[in-house]
């Protein structure tokens, strides 16, 4: 394991939890599988296209909704991929937020889009998650999901070699991959987190009986760390 990385990561106060935002409908099947799972584990079928909204899918027996895909600018696609290689790449993975601030700007993008949406922030402890999954860590110096504002100015390109995994940080040095805590944008899980309750420290929701009885006693309300909140 690789204890030492993991450390260096989340030594600071501001990276000591990671952040997985989702919405409030989803709480019941990760409760029940005590698991979340990529969007290709949930939808195999899925070949690459774009999703234009978001897909309400029966995953063994759970009712479970996978985001739309945001736009990426071509202009932004390594020549190395295509939009779709790197989408079908994308949905292979959980997405984490090693930091607040972070996840407080996807809070504020999807609640700007869907404004009568449910949703819903799982709170977990960084270093205890990243050591038990740590063969299927990978770690992201940028927001891979999206188009930055100004794509023409950006001087990197999305492609899977943008993911580095948790054993290479701090050996594999380019302008891609982070090379420093600091850098950390986004944590990645190939395929699935297992074990979610032993990890999760709070789960943030604006109606606390949205919250699987297990977990109630870890419920916080949303609006403690929505962007209206940020200082």
């Amino acid at each position: 394991m690789n204890h030492a990385i993991v450390a260096a990561i989340t030594k600071t106060k501001s990276r000591q939890s990671l952040f997985h935002f989702t919405r409030v409908d989803n709480l019941a099947a990760i409760a029940h599988f005590d698991a979340l799972f990529s969007s290709h584990r949930i939808n195999p079928d899925f070949t690459g296209e774009r999703r234009l909204v978001a897909e309400r899918v029966d995953f063994g027996g759970n009712w479970v909704t996978i985001n739309a895909h945001l736009r990426i600018a071509n202009s932004m696609i390594d020549a190395s991929t295509t939009q779709e290689e790197f989408r079908a790449c994308l949905d292979r993975h959980v997405f984490l937020w090693p930091t607040l601030r972070d996840c407080q700007k996807m809070i504020g993008t999807y609640m700007r889009r869907e404004p009568e949406g449910g949703f819903a922030v799982l709170e977990f402890d960084a270093y205890s998650l990243l050591v038990e999954h740590d063969s299927a860590v990978k770690l992201s110096k940028y927001d891979s999901g999206s188009s930055p504002r100004f794509p023409i100015h950006c001087s990197y390109k999305k492609s899977p070699a943008m993911f580095l995994p948790l054993d290479q940080f701090k050996l594999l040095i380019n302008h891609t991959v982070p090379v420093k805590a600091s850098e950390v944008r986004e944590v990645l899980v190939e395929d699935q987190v297992t074990g979610v309750s032993k990890h999760l420290r709070a789960v943030y929701v604006e109606i606390r009986e949205d919250v699987p009885e297990c977990w109630r006693s870890l419920s916080k309300p949303l609006e403690l760390i929505s962007p209206a909140k940020e200082k």
